[in-house]
């Protein structure tokens, strides 16, 4: 119960640890995360612990080492191959010995073995450490890659190299061309172990996948198996470097990445996931282990009388000393004699050299694996006497991990300050020219039946390059709010001209009307005068000529007039319905934030007030009886897609002009054809379901062409293989969210 509470504990300063480095961004999480360990440990609330140096290797460095391996850029590792391995094996041998020489003639009272051993356990850097730190500075390809390379080989060093080391303390006796041997059957046999088991796991897994066995769930739980097994095996049967193995194994896993189809792409970002989370909580789990380890690491030494601890300040210092100028002379040497890849040139030692040096000095700082190898060194010797200095070296082993954190945590960034937040222009725009060339091959794919379920992914696809657009400040929001509100302008002006006509013709029509009364009226007057005046009766069979003529003129001009009365209504009923839309519109343009332009309010509430005025005037001038709204809402509708009409043709006269985006453009001319189609009623409640499957199928095809797209810019070499993962990826992500949302 108490391992489960403890476990508890570490998980919960995990999480607090990734609050509080939001609120302190320039302490990295690794510090802060040791800081709360160290807390936890002097509080008696908290559960004690003692560290098993062997369960904790194959607990957290297994599994991290693996993962580490498995992600790095496998190209940028084998060019700075020769580096990390010359700084993992040369440079980890050379700590061992310098420290343990300069060490012992310091302080004769540290033995020469004894002070080596403390070398070796200061030779590898903290694998967990470098790329957690990494975070927080901007390293080039080539110094991070040198740096994750060299993590991930020197564990195996600087183990072997301290075992030997505590062997010659113990027993009294060394053997360098036995400890040359058992060093190279370690690494050579912990290399090859860790291939062989590559080979045969990408062999598993891809048979299984041909079969159909591979789910989801089994892929991930033997995915997270494996760097145990392997370790394990390598380490406990086989009798070699179990760090190495794994590391060999997760250079060569590659099954993830030869499957094609929405499930190999849906295990794979599952399995992404899962990595990145357990991840995270180990490492956070690591440091904050170290935090709980160091109180009582150095607390033993610092109360200890007999030892001055202005001498363990001291020893810290000239072995940090040490450490640093060693890595910064050797980094900088393997920087000068390393020839360019392009023009097989040695570079010149500058300024930026010196820099990079420097960079790699303090980008590789000691962890948790340093204090893990020093916690092992035994109690007593072969002669049955206590190990000398051992509270000692374990509180020198201590005191170089905090400085060299510390160092790490505010050097990096003052030397490599971090543009994470920024993304790099280059690629952006990679990524905008697949979106365009995507976008271009599904216009050419419209035809009459899918028009609409396209349109809506090309205007998906323009947000996403707008969107892109703006991570590198080629667009800005205000842009397409300027188009809406030239949009709107033009629809306005439009249905001012469009009311404009509606109104004359209604005066024309209705002027033609009073003038037929006038003649209908006429002529019947005339002929009750004439009767009137002579008294005499028309004979019988003129009158009946004479009436039915009068009769069918009077039919005609009533068929006539009713068609007249008809027009008249509807022109009555356009008005009302542009009326409305232009109150609209111009009600939309009047709250519009235009930034507190006073010019503007002043200028769209004149406009609103003479559409006022002139819709009193005209409505006193034409006093009617009201119209039914139906006929307005029908000749509402018939005006918005002649509107819409209209503004389609304007926007696509704008491409090309350069006054606006085009992306902004073809997204406002698509709102605006389906705004038009919508009120053409094309859009029916019955053909809906096959609209939605003719989306689903349209973007399924969008997602192709942007992987052939992609595909195309890695053979004709515009991108690079890592960035063509990467974006592989992103489609990746949108197709499985889609056949989620099926």
């Amino acid at each position: 119960m108490e391992t489960f509470i403890l476990i508890l504990c570490i998980l919960a300063a995990v999480l607090v640890s990734s609050f509080i480095s939001r609120f302190v961004p320039r302490i990295s999480t690794p510090l802060v995360q040791i800081v709360l360990g160290a807390v936890m440990a002097l509080l008696p609330i908290f559960p004690r612990m003692r560290l098993d140096p062997q369960l904790f290797m194959v607990l957290f460095i297994a599994p991290l080492l693996y993962y580490e391996a498995h992600t790095i850029n496998k190209v940028e590792l084998l060019k700075g191959l020769r580096s990390s391995l010359s700084l993992a094996i040369g440079l980890a041998a050379l700590t061992m010995l310098m420290v343990g020489v300069i060490l012992h003639a310091a302080w004769p009272m540290f033995p020469l073995a004894a002070a080596m051993a403390l070398g070796a356990a200061l030779g590898p850097t903290d694998a967990v450490a470098v790329s957690s730190l990494g975070e927080s500075a901007d390293l080039t390809p080539d110094e991070h890659s040198i740096l994750a390379g060299e993590s991930l080989f020197n564990d195996a060093t600087g183990v072997i190299g301290f075992q030997f080391a505590i062997l010659a303390t113990v027993t009294g006796s060394f053997s360098l061309p036995q400890a040359l041997g058992e060093f190279f059957v370690e690494f050579v046999g912990g290399i090859g172990f860790g291939l062989i088991m590559g080979f045969v796991i990408n062999w598993l897994f891809e048979s299984a996948r041909r079969l159909g066995w591979e789910t989801t769930t089994t892929r991930i739980l033997l995915e997270l198996f494996l760097p145990f097994l392997i370790y394990m095996v390598g380490q406990n049967i086989l009798h070699v470097s179990g760090i190495l193995a794994v590391v060999s194994t997760g250079l060569l896993i590659r099954f993830d990445h030869t499957g094609v189809g929405p499930n190999t792409s849906k295990a794979n970002i599952v399995s992404s996931s899962v990595w990145k989370v357990l991840s995270f909580s180990l490492n956070g789990a690591v440091f904050v282990l170290l935090g709980m380890l160091l109180p009582a690491a150095m607390g033993t030494s610092w109360r200890d009388r007999r030892v001055s601890n202005w001498m363990l300040v001291a020893t810290i210092t000239v072995v940090c000393l040490t450490v640093i100028v060693l890595r910064f002379l050797w980094t900088a040497s393997v920087l000068i004699f390393t020839k360019d890849h392009e023009t097989g040139s040695r570079p010149r030692i500058t300024s930026k050299l010196l820099r990079s040096a420097a960079v790699m000095t303090f980008g590789g700082p000691k962890g948790t694996i340093t204090l893990s190898l020093a916690l092992t060194i035994p109690y007593m010797t072969d002669d049955g006497s206590a190990f000398p200095m051992r509270s000692e070296l374990i509180f020198v082993a201590a005191g170089v991990i905090i400085v060299t954190l510390v160092l790490a945590n505010f050097a990096l960034p003052l030397l490599a300050p971090s543009q994470s937040s920024e993304v790099p222009a280059q690629q952006v725009e990679k990524s905008i020219k697949v979106l365009r060339g995507t976008v271009r091959e599904l216009s050419s794919r419209i035809t009459d039946e899918n028009r609409l379920a396209i349109q809506q992914v090309i205007k998906q696809y323009n947000h996403r390059i707008a969107k892109l657009k703006s991570q590198i400040g080629q667009y800005s929001p205000k842009d397409f709010q300027d188009l809406q509100v030239q949009t709107m302008e033009w629809e306005q002006d439009y249905m001012e001209e469009r009311l404009s006509r509606i109104e004359e013709a209604q005066d024309q029509l209705e002027e033609q009307l009073r003038s037929e009364d006038d003649v209908e009226q006429a002529p019947a007057s005339r002929q009750s005068a004439a009767g009137t005046e002579t008294g005499i009766e028309p004979s019988t069979e003129a009158e009946t000529v004479a009436d039915r003529d009068a009769d069918a003129q009077l039919i005609d001009r009533r068929s006539e007039r009713g068609d007249d009365q008809e027009e008249l209504l509807n022109l009555r009923s356009q008005e009302q319905a542009a009326r409305r839309i232009l109150s609209t519109i111009s009600g939309s343009l009047f709250h519009l934030d235009r930034g507190g332009e006073l010019r503007w309010r002043a200028y769209t509430a004149r406009r609103r007030i003479k559409g006022l005025l002139h819709s009193q005037f005209h409505r006193l001038k034409h006093l009617t009886q009201p119209i039914d709204k139906d006929q307005v809402f029908i000749a509402g509708r018939h005006l918005q897609a002649e509107m819409n009409h209209f503004l389609i043709e304007k926007l696509y006269s704008e491409l090309g002009k350069g006054r606006f985006k085009t992306e902004d453009l073809l997204t406002t001319i698509i709102n605006h054809q389906m705004i038009e189609s919508s009120a053409e009623g094309k859009t029916e409640y019955a053909g809906m379901p096959a609209i939605r499957d003719q989306l689903e199928e349209a973007k399924r095809e969008g997602y192709a062409i942007e992987l052939s797209q992609i595909q195309d810019m890695v053979e004709s070499g515009e991108i690079s293989r890592t960035t063509a993962r990467k974006m592989r990826r992103n489609v990746y992500v949108m197709q499985v969210d889609a056949d989620s949302a099926l």
